[in-house]
């Protein structure tokens, strides 16, 4: 077995990485086979359009994190295997932003002491990620130093997971205060006969949120949180969608 690289997290910069480029392509070898990826209340809008919005345990401190499920089984992305020559390989019109963002993080860099100004968010590139090259695919920079096109689209997929990650914190912990959280297991049956179980998650439950009153509905209204419990709700339905892609390649 191949042991697998360590990251390189460098600070990004157009001076040591003025011919930096990144290869726009999804796929397993890239690492983006994962069943589940976290997702977060700042793109629930688009996610719930195409994924199933569940929610699991984080395993160091078992608070709830939001995940979008792209498969039925370990390792399976059925969102992977576009062929066509101007494809990139996701068959989905929205990708989730853990995947989007590619070799990229945002990390903090220090202030001067004396400033009195907090860490500022900056961003970090893998440098040993097998999506960077230096001689094919798409720049970061323009050719007189500015940020092309993609690394703006990467500041705004960074953006919408160093936000959402706050708020899904006090999100969720705001549900399961109001016990709206509970587990579930979704049996699914394919037409080759073949059983798959989704368990392990947790979602929102209808019948406790239904039964919520007035003054609870408005609180969590009035945080925004209303609106990313019915779309984490709707997105339930994808779960056919998904069904039908795993018989499609059967």
């Amino acid at each position: 077995m191949q042991k697998a690289m360590q990251n390189n997290y460098v600070l990004l910069n157009n001076v040591e990485h003025a011919d930096l480029k990144v290869l726009e392509h999804y796929s397993p070898d890239s690492g983006d086979g994962a069943a589940a990826v976290i997702t977060f209340p700042t793109e629930f809008e688009n996610i719930q359009r195409e994924y199933p919005i569940l929610l699991r345990k984080t395993p160091d401190d078992g608070d709830y994190q939001a995940v979008a499920i792209l498969g039925l089984q370990k390792g399976e992305n059925l969102f992977l295997g576009g062929t066509a020559a101007e494809s990139n390989g996701w068959t989905g019109h929205y990708v989730p932003a853990m995947i989007a963002r590619g070799p990229f993080i945002i990390g903090f860099q220090e202030a001067a002491e004396d400033s009195g100004e907090p860490p500022q968010p900056m961003i970090y590139v893998d440098l040993s990620s097998n999506k960077l090259s230096r001689s094919e695919g798409t720049p970061l920079f323009l050719e007189f130093g500015g940020n092309s096109p993609y690394l703006e689209y990467i500041s705004g997929v960074l953006r919408t997971i160093h936000q959402g990650g706050g708020v899904g914190r006090t999100m969720f912990s705001a549900l399961d205060e109001l016990g709206l959280i509970e587990p579930v297991s979704i049996n699914i049956d394919l037409k080759n006969g073949d059983k798959h179980q989704l368990s392990g998650y947790y979602t929102v439950s209808e019948e406790r949120l239904n039964a919520l009153d007035g003054e609870a509905l408005h609180a969590l209204n009035q945080a925004g949180y209303l609106r990313g419990v019915f779309l984490m709700l709707s997105s339930l339905g994808n779960i056919e969608k998904l069904v039908a892609l795993k018989n499609a390649r059967l």
